[in-house]
């Protein structure tokens, strides 16, 4: 009887220590599993507590660069933590693009977007790497920028007029595209007038307006950003804005609209977008510290010395903004003629 007394509460010691090592395991796994699945609700309470990284997808100097650099030095002072810009040009801004839609999705690497990347691309290509929606979460649009037509100083037309009566009389004419809205800007023109316009692709814009001063091309339809300065410094005339109306930084140039292309209007935008998964409260935090960069004086006259204007949205009217210029440039990819690649 004894003997099996003690046998009894032996095998209940032994069933006991193997449930509390069950337990233990468990709690382990469950602990483990939160990890797995709320890593970005933990950095999220943290944020920032290391550098940021904006991806440029354009190379240094563009309009979208200028934009960056500008954030970045005021949001490195807000957030306590370097924020740092990356250019990865190439490909009409889909390298870049692909790099920040694969980056993990914290907050910590985010992408300054176009109308390139975010609008034209998904008319201009089959398949992209990424998709414009999907993959990001929309933090906050923060620039526009009219399309201007501009020649060489030396060049030989002096007004749009003079211009449009070459494209129209088929002149053979070659223009620099460093981006897809810049390429489908000249191809509306080509298709309005049927003109005989040649595209010469280039990675960056800077590259293309190069060769624009050198007169290895006729002319470029860019956005404001880069060419200002180059327009204010004497070596680029600019003949005409692809703006609704006149551009109080160019005046005295006229509108596309309003020299002979009827309804002709690209502005290009900015925004800075993050991969898509980034906790809300992350995404909130950088818009915050983001619309106070952008409707600061100092800022705002920084950009509007480089022809950019500067803009502030909720991430939520930032989304619907993307989704109403998809729509449009693929328009607009559609009046250019243009066949997706």
């Amino acid at each position: 009887m004894l003997k099996t007394k003690q046998f009894q509460n032996t095998v209940a010691m032994a069933d006991a220590a193997y449930a509390l090592k069950n337990i233990k395991r468990f709690a382990a796994l469950c602990a483990l599993a939160g990890l797995l699945v709320y890593p970005a609700a933990a950095t999220a309470q943290t944020f920032p507590d290391r550098p940021i990284k904006i991806i440029v997808p354009f190379g240094a100097a563009s309009g979208t660069d200028a934009v960056a650099r500008a954030m970045g030095d005021e949001l490195t002072k807000l957030a306590k933590v370097p924020v740092l810009v990356e250019n990865i040009p190439g490909a009409n801004g889909i390298l870049g693009s692909q790099a920040a839609a694969k980056a993990p999705p914290d907050g910590y690497t985010i992408l300054m977007a176009t109308s390139t990347t975010h609008a034209a691309n998904g008319a201009m290509y089959k398949k992209l790497p990424y998709d414009p929606i999907k993959d990001f979460e929309p933090i906050m649009k923060t620039a526009e920028a009219p399309v201007v037509l501009v020649v060489r100083t030396e060049s030989p037309y002096r007004t749009v007029s003079e211009f449009m009566a070459d494209v129209k009389a088929r002149k053979r004419l070659s223009f620099g595209s460093s981006s897809a809205a810049s390429r489908i800007a000249a191809e509306m023109i080509k298709s309005s007038l049927h003109g005989d316009l040649l595209n010469v692709p280039y990675k960056t814009s800077p590259q293309a307006l190069t060769d624009l001063i050198g007169g290895q091309i006729d002319f470029m339809t860019i956005d404001l950003g880069p060419a200002m300065p180059l327009i204010k410094g004497g070596k680029l005339r600019a003949l005409a804005v692809a703006s609704v109306g006149p551009d109080s930084q160019l005046p005295g140039v006229p509108t596309l609209s309003n020299s002979g292309l009827k309804d002709y209007e690209l502005v290009t935008f900015g925004g800075v977008l993050a991969p898509a998964g980034t906790p809300p409260r992350v995404v909130e935090q950088l818009n915050a510290w983001m619309r106070q960069v952008m409707e600061s004086p100092k800022v705002r006259e920084r950009l509007a010395q480089t022809g950019i204007t500067a803009a502030a949205s909720s991430p939520q009217e930032f989304r619907v903004y993307l989704e109403k210029e998809k729509v449009k440039w693929a328009r607009a990819v559609k009046d250019a003629g243009i066949e997706p690649e």
